[in-house]
């Protein structure tokens, strides 16, 4: 009942993930995305950025800490996801390629991680975090090809603590100056913060993933038709 009380929907749930065990839920959310083929289907980006607005809450539930602990405990949970990612890439990799796609497995987004890989290489794993979709197939595919162990957990580990950085302490700074120099609080609009974040990270990827497709496919088939 508590999620059907007043306010939006999205606000009263993070109230209720930071009541009912926040940081946890936090940390499996955050090393789904990074390692789990499930993971491409949570907002990463707009979690953090929540996340970052509610540090002190997360901080005070969680032994009372200082938040800067909190965005710490997140970066190793995005390190290890992604860890966990790279051995499954090694390990079972080019099998799926030959698994039936379903709800949770679309190729489409392996290929595209593929593709995203081979242009830009090793930087893919730091570029990647920054990126929906594409962050939870990049270290499957760095581990199908065999990317170096040592190479590839430097970048996960940079790239790791600048996506989580960026995000959280974004929403933890904006939080507070918006509170100095208006005297409101972001958490009365995380609705609108989060949707927003969700359009911005999210419609260049799906953008990407389905109209350049269709556009190759467009121009293959007007030079087919040439004399």
């Amino acid at each position: 009942m508590f999620l059907l009380e007043g306010g939006g929907f999205i606000q009263r749930f993070i109230e209720w993930i930071i009541q009912y065990g926040g940081l946890y839920i936090l940390l499996l959310v955050i090393f789904a995305e990074t390692g789990l083929l499930v993971g491409f289907l949570f907002p990463g980006d707009s979690l953090l950025f929540a996340a970052g607005i509610y540090t002190d809450d997360l901080a005070k539930e969680f032994f009372g800490v200082h938040w800067f602990v909190i965005m710490i405990l997140v970066m190793i949970a995005s390190v290890l996801g992604n860890q966990v990612g790279y051995w499954f890439g090694r390990k079972a990799g080019p099998l799926l390629y030959e698994r039936k796609e379903n709800w949770l497995f679309k190729k489409k987004h392996l290929v595209r991680a593929t593709e995203f890989y081979e242009k830009y290489g090793k930087a893919t794993i730091f570029l990647a975090k920054f990126l929906p979709i594409i962050r939870t197939f990049a270290p499957i595919v760095a581990g199908m090809v065999k990317m170096s162990r040592p190479v590839f957990f430097s970048y996960n580990i940079i790239g790791s603590i600048c996506w989580v950085a960026t995000m959280m302490m974004g929403g933890h700074f904006l939080e507070a100056w918006v509170q100095r120099q208006w005297g409101f609080s972001l958490k009365d609009h995380i609705e609108a913060i989060t949707i927003g974040i969700i359009l911005v990270t999210t419609l260049p990827v799906l953008y990407k993933l389905f109209f350049n497709k269709e556009k190759k496919k467009a121009a293959t088939g007007s030079d087919s038709v040439q004399p």
